[in-house]
């Protein structure tokens, strides 16, 4: 990808995080944000492994037909970066991409326990921060990210188009 392009990314992707922000964040919301990223993968015919946590707890995941324990082992490695990183896994893909680095060269994270793929997002509450991360696998990368994009929107009250990615 061009420089612009992956500049333009990592500007849009910042855009995302700051705006994708709950007023608050339970377990029901947890539970509406699992099932709506189901819905949206089922109606576009896809199998999504899909998980989100609060407070390093698994409170919904849901392994949709054609994924397998790989993809699951996918949102772990996602969820570890996004845990660690506060970023979304993209995010730190698409920085390091444009460093040359990697998350073990850089961080000394190692590729069997982290990720920094498409996927994996910080759920955010105003005035509180970081309290849980979603994560999906199952399709390539920037879909990932944007099927959890698009579903987080939807939850906040954000038009899809309005935050994603060109």
């Amino acid at each position: 990808m061009p420089p612009a392009d992956l500049d333009r990314d990592i500007a849009r992707l910042a855009e995302q995080e700051s705006r994708l922000r709950f007023t608050r964040f339970d377990l029901a919301t947890a539970w509406d944000l699992g099932c709506h990223l189901k819905a949206a993968a089922a109606a576009r015919g896809i199998g999504l492994a899909i998980e989100v946590r609060l407070a390093r707890e698994t409170v919904f995941f849901y392994a949709m037909p054609g994924t397998g324990p790989d993809n699951a082992d996918w949102i772990r490695r996602k969820r570890n970066t996004v845990e660690l990183l506060q970023r979304s896994s993209y995010a730190v893909g698409r920085s390091l991409e444009r460093e040359g680095q990697s998350l073990e060269a850089k961080l000394g994270l190692p590729t069997r326990d982290y990720a920094s793929h498409g996927g994996g997002f910080p759920l955010r509450v105003d005035a509180v921060g970081c309290i849980g991360v979603v994560t999906v696998s199952g399709i390539p990368q920037r879909e990932d990210h944007a099927m959890v994009v698009a579903s987080l929107a939807a939850l906040c009250g954000i038009a899809p188009a309005d935050v994603a990615l060109d």
